[in-house]
């Protein structure tokens, strides 16, 4: 039994990053006595009922970022993610002697001593994607200034990180971590939870969902521009946007609300909903559509395509790898998008074909399979 301290700024609901830690614990709970640094407290009962996991808060211990520390951070006007990362790296450090295997689990991190870090997309890769820039973000030269100081709060060794052990959500995500750090990795993909049981194809509704954070980078606009236009050839379909909003993307989840007003009633938005509720609506919905160009991996796509759903992506990130890399489910524009789902959803040949492809590959991406896989890293790694 090995001591581990399994580090994430947060546990807590929702988030795909958050949900792959909760696995994380999971997986390791029953083997090793587990310590979770995190900047959030960990509240069990949320994590089980949203993530699907069945942790007890005696199954581990909890350690916090001191809390004058997460005063600063949290009182700040912005997310200022680097800022909480820095302070939770640096406390890291300090603690991280006491177990023999440290787990980040939120990119590449300093542990002051080699150990486990999980990258879902590169933290000093610079400079960063368009797709990561939102409203609140200065412009450049401000922002390398905040990436400097961002940098000198953490005082990390790029050589004790490089050393660490790498895990990636997506072999895309693993060549992007090789442009940064010139290193290699290892994929090990996000635990998907298992799907409600989904019914019949033919007694499935004809409509599409869109699962995600209600936030620019979905680009939530595009996918109803998409399905605008594909029910001029299929006027029977739907589209049901399912997701959650925090104080920092009201402003675009009210101009999206609006667009979908002003397209008729065929659009449904539902926020906050249960987990319960969001897994029965991939069961039963025949369709399921992503918004963002590059995304890191796309847990969304992936719950749905094991839902049984035909998902369409945007050509571009991870979630190439969740539709198994069919031509006929990636789009590279708009009309590319349109063309494709209206020559599938005409045809039924083409839509059992794409599905019998979507379950192959989604036996890649099972909880079971995660934390087997998740286990083994542990119990092998050697400082």
């Amino acid at each position: 039994m090995k001591r581990v301290l399994l580090v994430q700024p947060s546990l807590q609901p929702p988030g795909g990053g958050n949900g792959l830690a909760a696995w994380a614990l999971q997986a390791l709970v029953p083997g090793h006595r587990v310590t979770v640094l995190s900047w959030q407290p960990v509240e069990i009962e949320p994590i089980n009922r949203f993530f699907g996991t069945h942790l007890r808060s005696s199954d581990f211990d909890t350690i916090g970022v001191p809390r004058w520390w997460r005063t600063i951070g949290d009182h700040l006007p912005t997310p200022s993610a680097l800022i909480k990362l820095a302070f939770l790296m640096r406390y890291t450090r300090r603690v991280s002697s006491a177990y023999d295997v440290v787990f980040g689990l939120y990119n590449e991190t300093d542990f002051g001593r080699r150990g486990i870090q999980y990258v879902n997309y590169p933290t000093y890769l610079r400079p960063r994607p368009g797709v990561d820039l939102r409203w609140y973000h200065p412009p450049r030269a401000v922002l390398n200034l905040y990436y400097a100081f961002a940098d000198r709060l953490a005082d990390l060794s790029v050589d004790r990180l490089k050393a660490n052990v790498t895990l990636v959500n997506s072999d895309w995500a693993g060549l992007q971590v090789e442009k940064s750090l010139g290193i290699k990795t290892r994929t090990l993909y996000p635990p998907v939870i298992d799907p409600a049981p989904g019914l019949p194809w033919d007694e499935r509704r004809n409509g599409f969902l869109a699962v995600g954070r209600i936030s620019p980078e979905k680009e939530y606009e595009r996918i109803i521009r998409i399905l605008a236009r594909v029910r001029s050839s299929a006027p029977d379909i739907t589209l049901t946007i399912v997701g959650t909003v925090d104080r920092h993307t009201r402003r675009y989840s009210r101009s999206v609300t609006s667009l979908a007003q002003s397209l008729g009633s065929w659009i449904d938005i539902r926020d906050n909903l249960s987990r319960d509720e969001v897994r029965a609506l991939m069961a039963s919905h025949r369709y399921g559509i992503h918004g963002m160009r590059e995304e890191h991996f796309g847990m969304a796509p992936a719950e749905m395509a094991r839902a049984g759903a035909i998902v369409w992506v945007p050509r571009g990130g991870g979630q190439m790898e969740i539709v198994g890399r069919e031509p006929a489910l990636m789009y590279e524009s708009e009309d590319d998008a349109v063309n494709k789902i209206a020559a599938t959803i005409g045809n039924p040949g083409e839509q059992q074909r794409l599905r019998d492809k979507l379950a192959a590959v989604s036996e890649q991406f099972t909880a079971a399979r995660f934390v087997e896989q998740v286990r083994a890293i542990v119990n092998e790694f050697e400082e």
